[in-house]
């Protein structure tokens, strides 16, 4: 049997669903507002202490509502930062594996593709995915099978916040190490951004393809790339184009 303290913390999960259920924007907004000052940090015990172990039961719903409304912009940040919180939680890998199980993935591409969403909108969606690759190898792979670096690239040469452009170039880079099977696809991704009009985007392309040349031979598909950027008048497209010479290998 359940004890007396039990059954009102379930009780309290219960009036907290039902009155989300029922809530219109302006007070989903605030109920948002709430969840993330109060539980930003937080690890996967005290999210489902807080939550009577039903903590999943909230994501699902936040979840379903995202995949339902993001093309509406209907609170989306504030969706997408209290999403975070459940896959940023220490020890909450069940959260993740229940948020990709909903298509949260491509969600969070396809949010990068629409011109009408805001830049910071983007930028927190970008965050999710890091976080999502930071997971591992195969979600590395997921992201890149659902034509992440495409997605990805297109947002890096078109945005123009420089804070998202640096957390796109982190999160490519990331895909484009420990991730063998889809390496020349982050490579042919980053090479497309070069002939694009952002010095501050092939910049960070070229960062970013510096590093995974690091002991490695140079793909022959970036050298005419890389000799185009080289004309650039920004000194620092210049410098990061200087790319160190090694042999080439195969396209």
């Amino acid at each position: 049997m359940t004890s007396v303290k039990e059954q009102e913390a379930i009780r309290k999960l219960m009036v907290f669903l039902r009155e989300w259920h029922s809530a219109h924007k302006v007070a989903r907004s605030r109920i948002l507002e709430d969840f993330i000052k109060s539980n930003d940090g937080k690890t996967e015990p005290e999210l489902e202490l807080e939550f009577s172990q039903g903590a999943s039961l909230f994501l699902v719903r936040l979840t379903v509502w995202l995949r339902m409304t993001y093309v509406y912009t209907t609170c989306l940040n504030k969706v997408l930062k209290s999403i975070g919180i459940f896959l940023s939680a220490a020890s909450g890998h069940r959260y993740l594996l229940e948020f990709l199980g909903i298509g949260g993935v491509v969600i969070l591409l396809e949010i990068l593709g629409l011109n009408h969403l805001k830049q910071e909108d983007k930028r927190e969606s970008v965050k999710l995915l890091q976080l999502v690759a930071d997971s591992g190898r195969k979600y590395k792979e997921l992201i890149c099978e659902s034509y992440g670096v495409q997605f990805l690239a297109a947002f890096l040469t078109a945005s123009n916040s420089a804070e998202a452009q640096e957390d796109v170039q982190v999160l490519l880079d990331s895909l484009g190490h420990g991730n063998p099977k889809y390496q020349n696809q982050v490579y042919k991704g980053l090479v497309a951004v070069l002939p694009c009009a952002s010095p501050q985007a092939q910049r960070l392309a070229l960062q970013s393809l510096r590093s995974m040349l690091v002991g490695r031979e140079m793909v022959s598909v970036l050298v005419q790339p890389v000799l185009g950027v080289l004309c650039s008048v920004h000194l620092g497209v210049q410098y990061e184009g200087r790319i160190p010479p090694a042999p080439l290998g195969l396209a």
